[in-house]
C-alpha cells in the first residue's frame, strides 16, 4: 500500500471462505523495532487467522536505526487507515478492528490504541499487547534486573534496540514511545495483555494493565508461568504459545 516512504507492504491472512465480513486483526511484528519482518511471525499470525476465524493484516513497517521514530508508528497509523478504507475489498469488518503485537510490535499496537483516541479515529475494538515494551526510559524494574542475562532477551540487548529505535534520550517518555507514561488512559480499546515469567519486559508489561484496568479500560492481563520473552512465536518449543493464541 502506498506509505510515507513508498510501499509499504501487507501480507492478508483469510482464514476461511465466508459470505459474511469477518473481523480483523491489525498485527505488528516484534524485534526492537530493528529486526523481524512478515515472515518471522508469519506463523503467529497463521495460527492466529486459524483460531480466531479473524482476517490477519500483518504490516511490514519501516525499523531503526535507518527509519527511527515515530517510522514505524506512521507506518502502523497508515495501514491501520488503510485497512478501515479498504477492509471490504477482502472481506473485512472495519467496525471490529483489533490491533495486537509482540514486544516492539506490541508497544507500536498500545502507542497506536492512543493516538487513535487523540486523533478521534479510527476506531479500534480491541488491543492485544504480548509481552509488550512500554517504557523506553527505564531499564531498572525489578524483572528487567533480575533477567538481565541468559534468557533470550537481556538488558543490554533492550538498551542497543532502544538506542536504535529513539536516539534521543528526551523523547523516550513520549506517551508514543512508552505508553505507560502517558498521563490519560482512558477510553482506549479493550486490552489483554500478556507476559512472561523469565522476561525482562514482564514487569512493565504487568504495570501497563494495571494502568489500564485503573483508568477504566477493560482489561485482561495473564503471565505465563515459566517461559521467556518470545514464547508465543515458538510454538514448536512451548506448548504455551498454543494456549496463548486460544487465549487471544
Amino acid at each position: 500500500i502506498p506509505g510515507a516512504a513508498g510501499a509499504l507492504p501487507l501480507r492478508i491472512y483469510t482464514p476461511t471462505a465466508s459470505t459474511t465480513a469477518l473481523p480483523i486483526i491489525l498485527f505488528f511484528h516484534g524485534g526492537g523495532w530493528v529486526l523481524g519482518d512478515l515472515d518471522s511471525h508469519d506463523n503467529l499470525c497463521r495460527t492466529l487467522a486459524a483460531s480466531t476465524d479473524a482476517i490477519v493484516v500483518a504490516v511490514d513497517y519501516r525499523l531503526a536505526p535507518e527509519s527511527i521514530f515515530p517510522a514505524a508508528l506512521d507506518d502502523a497509523n497508515t495501514a491501520l487507515r488503510w485497512v478501515v478504507a479498504n477492509a471490504a475489498s477482502f472481506n473485512g469488518d472495519s467496525t471490529r478492528i483489533a490491533v495486537a503485537g509482540d514486544s516492539a510490535g506490541g508497544n507500536l499496537a498500545a502507542a497506536l490504541s492512543l493516538l487513535a483516541r487523540d486523533q478521534q479515529g479510527p476506531h479500534i475494538a480491541a488491543q492485544v499487547l504480548i509481552y509488550p515494551a512500554v517504557d523506553l526510559s527505564n531499564l531498572d524494574r525489578p524483572s528487567t534486573v533480575q533477567f538481565a542475562t541468559g534468557l533470550f532477551l537481556t538488558r543490554a540487548r533492550m538498551a542497543w534496540f532502544i538506542d536504535q529505535y529513539v536516539p534521543e534520550k528526551s523523547a523516550r517518555t513520549n506517551p508514543l514511545v512508552s505508553p505507560l507514561l502517558a498521563t490519560d488512559l482512558q477510553q482506549l480499546p479493550p486490552a489483554l495483555v500478556i507476559t512472561a515469567e523469565f522476561d525482562p519486559l514482564r514487569d512493565e508489561g504487568e504495570a501497563y494493565a494495571t494502568a489500564l484496568a485503573q483508568a477504566g479500560v477493560d482489561t485482561r492481563q495473564q503471565r505465563f508461568a515459566g517461559v521467556l520473552h518470545g514464547f508465543a512465536s515458538m510454538d514448536r518449543w512451548f506448548p504455551e504459545a498454543q494456549q496463548a493464541t486460544e487465549l487471544i
